[in-house]
């Protein structure tokens, strides 16, 4: 057999002997070998699409966790780890010979490859799925298949394209931020620079060329800087190293090609690292750098007393030279160094616990990503996995205060719903309300850095609202609310999930009775592990579900199973006559099926109010209130009366509606604050809340709400007109 140890990117058994015996760890090294050697045994004469040897592949990765300080356990795994699924090697063999711990890591990161599924989408979500649910009770398991995936990329330039691409952009949404989440920043950098490289092939060639370019003039230059300040902090503070690094070329592609930005423009491009024994050193460090350099304001920042989720802290602050070239300077000690560069998997290469500045342990961020697993498995619809998880685990935070002073860090875009859930699962649940740095704020408010932010609750709410499903950004505050709809409202979910069923089945032309639904949904309830149609209905109520999803899927069997056409022509009633179908909007127009609709800005119309319909050119029927300026007084007398169609309501609409309201009173402290609680309690969605002076001590407050109809509206302004000093509230 030909040579392969020596082919760029991968290496043999021989290498991670000598990987393993060079890491100085302790290791089981004859349960390595039998698992080497059943790997070669079972892969044989399996080659790569490359060409070279399989078993190349696994030892490739078991070298890649030797080099994260990885165990025993996570090598062999690493060994066996495409054994199960690429050859009739059986898990119970693995068991067996290797061990629960081991064939549980095996199992976690083998793909569900022999299931079918409609779409690549439903297969991926699925996969992820279950590494999750492995993860979840092994954070190994993700750490391996990291090191997988790591390999598969270092060595992907024999695959197709568009494989490539594939590969490439799922790293992006999936794989780096979980590793960036897990703190290995190490695997996350390569990773992202990897996948850039097919992404983008252009701008990743144009950054790394002009690094290249750069590097020999960049590394004299980070001479000099780290020569004066290991001049400065010789004789004052012990031991302090100082190296150089440069930004990875995804980093620097996001903001120049993403933000519009020239390389010039980033004054982070490289960084001095200064690692010094202790964190009284790191400010004491910081001190002498502000002295020699002179600090760019805005740019420094205390991750040290603030750590970012990952674990990650040290201090940053960008400086002037004497050239005014700006440049950026990162001061840890040696522990936040490991921790920085391997995150969770320092666990296991550094035996880090409780750290020295008392901010907690491992183990504490260990139960804490294991939290975030469990709401990501929360979901009812696999594909949404992927979706919290390019949301949760996000690179981009922001970081709040509670007015006690506690930090709360949150992935970009979270709103005030995210906060309070993140609080607490009671807080969130009671909340009516929101003060933002001691102003209210409405309930969709999205937070930024450094805000003080304080929940408004009530000690007998009703719960959240439905609607701030749609609000929320974390998956943590998504699952809670879904939660507590699952087990509060069980009848009420069933209820709006059979009627959002039926009301969306009609709309795309489906009309099956009971029985006929129970049988054609049996398959889907089935995969889904519902008992019956009632979990079914419950779970779209709740929001676990989401229909829209489904529906091209449905409507696809429903064709199959009914053999509809798609050009059939509409159902005929008894007395000749098209059948009426119902607007997803709520409104029946008479003589048109199915037509866009579109509520007209200049009059709001609510359902009670008296409607008409006028049909425009390529933008459906816009509907209006009879008393509304823009409906002629005399419709046979326009100039386009064949427009002009009757409209009404159907008897069960359950759609909401912006409505704004004016509301005039009497000047006072508090007064926005009370039609805030009183909106928040009767769980009124706010979209915008605006108040201002009319110069005679009356105030005027407009503010755009959620209503269900006009009787729901009577009602809410009946309530508000309780509240002390209202003049008048008029609909606008």
């Amino acid at each position: 057999m030909a040579d392969y140890s020596n082919v760029a990117h991968y290496q043999d058994y021989e290498q991670l002997v000598e990987l393993l015996q060079r890491s100085g760890g302790s290791f089981d090294m004859e349960k390595i070998e039998r698992a080497y050697k059943l790997a070669l045994d079972a892969h044989g004469d399996q080659r790569r699409v490359s060409g070279v040897p399989y078993i190349l592949h696994p030892t490739s990765v078991a070298c890649i966790l030797v080099e994260l300080g990885m165990d025993t356990d996570s090598i062999v795994a690493a060994l066996l780890h495409d054994v199960v699924e690429d050859t009739p090697v059986e898990i119970d063999r693995i068991v067996k010979e290797f061990g629960k711990d081991v064939a549980l890591l095996i199992d976690g990161v083998t793909k569900l490859s022999k299931i079918p599924y409609s779409n690549r989408e439903e297969q991926q979500a699925e996969n992820l799925r279950k590494m999750l649910m492995a993860m979840s009770k092994d954070v190994r398991v993700i750490i391996i298949k990291l090191a997988d995936r790591l390999h598969n990329m270092r060595t992907i330039e024999c695959m197709k394209e568009q494989k490539r691409r594939d590969k490439a952009l799922e790293n992006m949404e999936i794989y780096a931020p979980i590793a960036h989440r897990l703190g290995i920043k190490a695997v996350k950098d390569e990773l992202e620079d990897l996948s850039l490289r097919y992404l983008d092939p252009i701008g990743y060639e144009e950054i790394e060329s002009t690094l290249a370019l750069t590097s020999q003039g960049r590394d004299k230059y980070i001479e000099g800087l780290r020569e004066r300040i290991l001049e400065r902090t010789k004789d004052i503070i012990p031991n302090v190293f100082i190296s150089g690094r440069v930004k990875s070329i995804n980093s620097i592609y996001r903001k120049t090609y993403m933000q519009g930005k020239t390389i010039d423009q980033i004054y982070d491009i490289f960084a001095l690292r200064v690692i010094v024994d202790s964190v009284n050193d790191c400010y004491n460090v910081l001190g002498v750098i502000h002295d020699i350099f002179k600090p760019l304001p805005n740019r420094f920042k205390d991750y040290i007393s603030m750590p970012k989720p990952n674990m990650y802290q040290s201090l940053h602050t960008t400086v002037f030279d004497k050239e005014g070239i700006p440049f950026e300077v990162q001061i840890r000690t040696w522990q936040m160094h490991y921790t920085a560069e391997y995150g969770i998997a320092a666990h296991w290469k550094y035996k880090l616990g409780i750290d020295k500045t008392g901010k907690g342990s491992m183990e504490e961020n260990l139960k804490s990503i294991k939290q975030m697993i469990e709401n990501q498995l929360e979901a009812d619809d696999s594909t949404d996995i992927v979706k919290n998880i390019k949301n949760d685990f996000t690179s981009e935070e922001v970081f709040v205060f509670t007015p006690k002073g506690d930090l709360i860090s949150l992935p970009l875009g979270s709103t005030v719903i995210d906060m309070a859930y993140a609080i607490h699962s009671a807080v969130g649940n009671r909340m009516i309300g929101a003060k933002v740095d001691g102003r209210i704020v409405p309930i969709d408010y999205k937070v930024n850095n450094g805000e003080i932010i304080e929940i408004l609750t009530q000690k007998e709410g009703q719960g959240p609202r439905r609607d701030w499903l749609k609000i929320v950004k974390t998956s943590e505050a998504r699952s809670k609310i879904r939660s507590w709809f699952k087990k509060e409202k069980r009848e009420e979910n069933i209820v709006e999930g059979k009627a959002e069923l039926d009301r969306e089945l009609k709309r795309i032309g489906i009309h099956l009775s009971d029985s006929e639904l129970a049988e054609f949904f049996a398959p889907l309830i089935a995969k889904r592990h519902f008992n019956d149609m009632e979990d079914f209905y419950a779970s779209i109520g709740y929001g676990g579900t989401q229909l829209w999803k489904m529906l091209p899927r449905i409507k696809e069997e429903y064709q199959k199973k009914y053999e509809v056409k798609a050009d059939q022509p509409p159902a005929v009633t008894e007395r000749g006559q098209k059948k009426k179908k119902k607007s997803v909007s709520g409104v029946i127009v008479e003589g048109l099926d199915d037509c866009l609709i579109k509520f007209s800005g200049c009059c709001s119309p609510l359902p009670g109010d008296d409607i008409i319909g006028f049909i425009t050119r390529g933008y459906g029927v816009s509907i209006h209130k009879r008393t509304c300026t823009n409906v002629p007084q005399d419709i046979s007398k326009c100039e386009c009366p064949e427009r002009w169609v009757n409209a009404y309501w159907e008897s069960d609409v359950k759609d909401s509606f912006r409505c704004t309201l004016e509301v005039l009173a009497y000047d006072r402290t508090g007064f926005l604050a009370d039609v805030t609680i009183l909106l928040s309690s009767m769980h009124i969605f706010i979209h915008s809340l605006n108040s201002r002076e009319t110069g005679d001590g009356k105030a005027i407050i407009t503010c755009t709400i959620d209503i269900n109809g006009l009787d729901h509206l009577k009602g809410i302004m009946a309530k508000l007109s309780n509240i002390g000093g209202i003049i008048s509230i008029s609909r606008k």
